[in-house]
């Protein structure tokens, strides 16, 4: 018997006896089918490779990038041939943190300043956060099933699959938001795991304050990429507040499971301490040292800014120079951010407000051509283009999926939810502090991963368990099954125009559900 099946064993052994301190819970420290769990992910995890990186050199403006590719692509190059930093005064629109140009980086390193080349990295990234959600979803829901229909929802769903094969920033966001996610849901496995090895032991009361947890390389793991994730686009701070409450919530949980005494003060003491250098210092650090380029760097920009647009002296004068010289830099970043607002002007005809991402009611048009030029189609003129959207048979259902998993996550005390629904919340609900700023719908690639999860612990419950005897369960089943060969056939109707393959005008209109879609 291997240790963590003793472990299991004597605290289940624990949990039977009749006494007057608390039960503990039951030994479930994560699913237990490995091997099938693995090749359930690689079969799900190969499908979302095929469909991203198939054709993912096509289309181009002219051979030149698409959309907003303009303005990362050329970043992304000039970061490979000019020391892994934008080193050009030039670049008006360096307003994002360094990480996921380095990355574009990467595959135009590999392959050449061409599609191949600057959509590579992003195809990765998004056949990646495939895998981490079949992963997730299954430590979530104990069932390799649910977490290969999560990852079925994720591959099939429109704005993930434009977002990965276009050479932009989100998808890399998403990644890490969902990576640092799932660093913290096996955090908390691990701690429930060790909790219950001191339960057994009979240790639990040696102190109010319950034991001490060691340390917690998870979690350690989660901070590093919560820092990559801010220093992607700044709104991973976002998930570093919300993961951060989240992971402080676990603890006191725990805690609290075990019959720790004073769990509030238990986890103020023992593993608020952690929390704090493994999800706040840890990410700042990570985050200065994406920065090690400019850091290193003789012309990046606002590099040596002290003594020319920034004093020496101050109150600040004993920080290093070259912080400083960053926190200019980042100051520049802000302001162009706070001036992107509807209130002085700036408008564009394919922005959108939050409250309509849930839905995807304002998708955006990436690629567009037209004209007797284009062949392909079968008709006179032919259209090609590529719109980002979410995949309507997926997020219509967003309200009712939305509700249910708050009544699970406040009423029902299901943690499962809870978790998933602060990764969804932490992308979304900070956009509505400031709704006069331009916004747009690839804002949502980052809260995609996360409705996946809440839509397939919603399918889970109606597939139910076979305790809840086979007739209910086959019922749930044919449900499941019937709903997510919809929710497919709809992504290869859509096919089409999240790819650019040519179409006929009549076929392209059909593709426009919605008066918002125009």
């Amino acid at each position: 018997m291997t240790v963590t099946a003793e472990r299991r064993a004597a605290a289940s052994t624990h949990q039977l006896a009749v006494g007057p301190g608390p039960l503990v819970p039951p030994a479930d420290f994560g699913p237990t089918d490995t091997k099938r769990g693995w090749v359930v992910t690689a079969f799900i995890t190969l499908i979302a490779a095929i469909t991203r990186f198939t054709m993912l050199n096509y289309p181009t403006d002219g051979g030149t990038p698409v959309f907003d590719e303009k303005h990362y692509v050329p970043q992304a190059w000039q970061v490979l041939t000019g020391g892994w930093t934008p080193d050009n005064p030039g670049y008006g629109l360096v307003v994002h943190p360094p990480v996921a140009k380095q990355l574009i980086a990467i595959g135009e390193a590999m392959f050449g300043y061409d599609a191949w080349g600057w959509r590579f990295s992003s195809a990765v990234a998004g056949t990646v956060t495939v895998l981490l959600v079949v992963r997730i979803v299954r430590r979530l829901s104990r069932s390799t099933m649910i977490g290969a229909i999560a990852g079925l929802l994720l591959i099939v769903d429109g704005l993930s699959f434009v977002s990965a094969r276009l050479g932009m920033l989100d998808i890399f966001l998403a990644l890490f938001g969902v990576a640092a996610f799932g660093c913290l849901i096996v955090d908390r496995d691990r701690m429930r795991e060790r909790m219950a090895t001191v339960q057994a032991e009979g240790r639990i009361g040696v102190s109010a304050l319950g034991p001490r947890l060691g340390v917690r390389w998870w979690r350690f793991g989660g901070g590093v990429l919560v820092g990559l994730a801010c220093g992607t686009k700044w709104s991973g701070l976002y998930f570093l507040l919300f993961f951060a409450v989240l992971s402080i919530g676990f603890d006191i949980a725990n805690r609290r499971a075990y019959g720790v005494a004073r769990p509030w003060l238990g986890t103020a003491i023992r593993d608020l301490p952690s929390t704090i250098y493994s999800l706040v210092l840890i990410p700042l650090c990570v985050y200065l040292a994406s920065y090690w380029p400019w850091f290193a760097s003789e012309t990046g920009v606002y590099r040596h800014v002290v003594g020319v647009k920034v004093g020496t002296g101050g109150h600040f004068s004993f920080v290093p120079d070259a912080l400083r010289s960053l926190w200019y830099y980042s100051g520049t970043v802000l302001k162009f951010h706070e001036g992107l607002t509807n209130s002085a002007g700036n408008h564009h005809p394919w922005e959108s407000k939050p409250w309509t991402w849930p839905m995807g009611l304002r998708p955006m048009l990436y690629y567009f051509a037209d004209g007797d030029h284009i062949k392909g189609c079968g008709a006179a003129s032919c259209v090609k283009a590529v719109m980002l959207i979410g995949t309507p048979a997926i997020y219509w259902l967003a309200f009712p999926v939305l509700i249910w998993g708050l009544w699970r996550a406040i009423v029902g005390r299901d943690w499962r939810y809870t978790a998933a629904l602060t990764g969804y919340f932490a992308a979304l609900l900070p956009w509505f502090a400031d709704l006069d700023r331009q916004m747009y719908y690839f804002y949502a690639v980052a809260m995609a991963p996360f409705f996946m999860m809440v839509l397939a612990l919603t399918l889970g419950d109606i597939i139910g368990r076979a305790r809840n005897g086979l007739e209910r369960r086959n019922t749930g089943l044919l449900v499941a099954a019937l709903y997510l060969a919809i929710v497919i056939a709809n992504f290869i109707w859509l096919w089409p125009v999240l790819t650019a393959l040519p179409i006929s005008p009549t076929m392209w209109s059909n593709e426009l559900w919605l008066p918002s879609w125009r």
